[in-house]
């Protein structure tokens, strides 16, 4: 595909054309093309790669690197894959329309919009004198919304067999609430979904003898984790929680006693657990009705107290918006608690109302001030 000059400097243009590309989980192709397109100009050395396979995948990754000299080195990372638009738009989900004061489709604030501010930022600091000493890069996935096996981990991967290590990183996942700078997320909850399966005999109920029901074991695990409290939270993250989340028998007879019952619980949980620590609790209780229990970790809780990185954020978007943001834990899990584990990392972007809604919109004035934000970022870490 090829790409008409933008106008690097306005972060609306180049949202626009992020939006245009339809980039559903997992996302390959052209949306990665016209990223490419943007960073190309401004010096980046973009490596693209794909990884995986059906049904999860192929996901397509992209590591964009800038070098000027020796200093620190600021990552900044996303995804441009978008959760299905729906039915019921007012306008086509991937024909992007500023309508009023808002720029409506699919990823205006979950994230193209903030990777569109972020490119932008990228071309005002360019206008500067001096051109701040340090690398700059862009780690940015098409596999964040869906299952995230083929995406930011595998860009960790990539990143450390080229000895790439960020010494900071922001990611751009809309965390802001009422209004632009209001948050900023320096932690995540970590979360494991688990499926419990009791298997019995099927038998008629007239003869129960004969017959082992699964359903009263299933019932009395289920409310020993039920009682369970995990702890009443600590300074920064709120309490965590197991919730059931399914339960299921199937059958579809009156007088037949079932061979099996089945459950499934998610537990969101903060910084006071591990996922692995909170299997084994779960799976004593299971097995002790002679249950199966099987868990897929999804990622661990993750905390990077108040210090360096959270105050020059913070004196950024206080200096664009008069604003000081709040620190805070809360929401559900996103890539950064994979990037953790490579450096310090905080999130920050646009206003999160409209994200996987129908008519995703973002103020049109919030991409602008969010790309002078990322600007001060840029600045304030190189300089560090």
């Amino acid at each position: 595909m090829t790409h008409p000059a933008l106008s690097q400097h306005d972060p609306l243009p180049l949202a626009i054309t992020l939006m245009a590309c339809p980039s559903v989980t997992p996302a390959t192709g052209a949306v990665f093309d016209a990223l490419e397109a943007m960073l190309t100009p401004l010096g980046f050395e973009v490596d693209r790669f794909l990884s995986g396979e059906a049904p999860d995948g192929p996901v397509e990754n992209m590591i964009a690197l800038r070098r000027n000299g020796d200093g620190p080195h600021l990552a900044f990372a996303g995804h441009l894959d978008v959760v299905p638009p729906g039915d019921g738009w007012t306008s086509e989900a991937f024909a992007p329309e500023v309508r009023g004061d808002l720029l409506y489709g699919r990823g205006a604030v979950d994230m193209k919009g903030s990777i569109a501010s972020f490119v932008a930022a990228l071309a005002q600091v360019d206008d500067l004198a001096e051109r701040p000493a340090g690398t700059i890069s862009l780690l940015i996935t098409g596999d964040e919304e869906g299952v995230a096996l083929h995406g930011t981990r595998s860009i960790i991967t990539r990143m450390k067999e080229r000895g790439i290590a960020p010494d900071l990183c922001v990611v751009g996942e809309p965390t802001s609430v009422n209004q632009l700078g209001d948050m900023v997320k320096i932690g995540r909850r970590g979360s494991v979904n688990m499926w419990i399966t009791v298997n019995g005999t099927q038998g008629h109920v007239a003869y129960p003898h004969l017959a082992d029901n699964p359903i009263p074991r299933l019932v009395r695990i289920l409310s020993a984790i039920e009682a369970i409290t995990l702890d009443e939270g600590n300074d920064w993250f709120q309490p965590s929680n197991i919730e059931i989340t399914d339960i299921s028998v199937g059958n579809q007879a009156t007088n037949v006693i079932p061979a099996q019952a089945r459950a499934r619980i998610s537990i969101r949980f903060n910084d006071m657990h591990s996922g692995e620590g909170l299997t084994q609790r779960i799976r004593a209780l299971v097995e002790a009705e002679g249950g199966e229990l099987s868990a897929q970790i999804s990622g661990e809780a993750f905390l990077t107290p108040p210090g360096a990185l959270s105050t020059l954020i913070s004196e950024a978007i206080e200096h664009v918006t008069g604003i000081t943001p709040e620190l805070s834990t809360t929401g559900g899990t996103s890539d950064a608690r994979f990037l953790s584990a490579l450096c310090p990392v905080v999130e920050f972007g646009l206003c999160n109302a409209t994200m996987h809604k129908l008519d995703e919109a973002v103020a049109v004035d919030d991409l602008r001030r969010l790309s002078s934000i990322y600007a001060d970022i840029i600045n304030r870490a190189l300089q560090s």
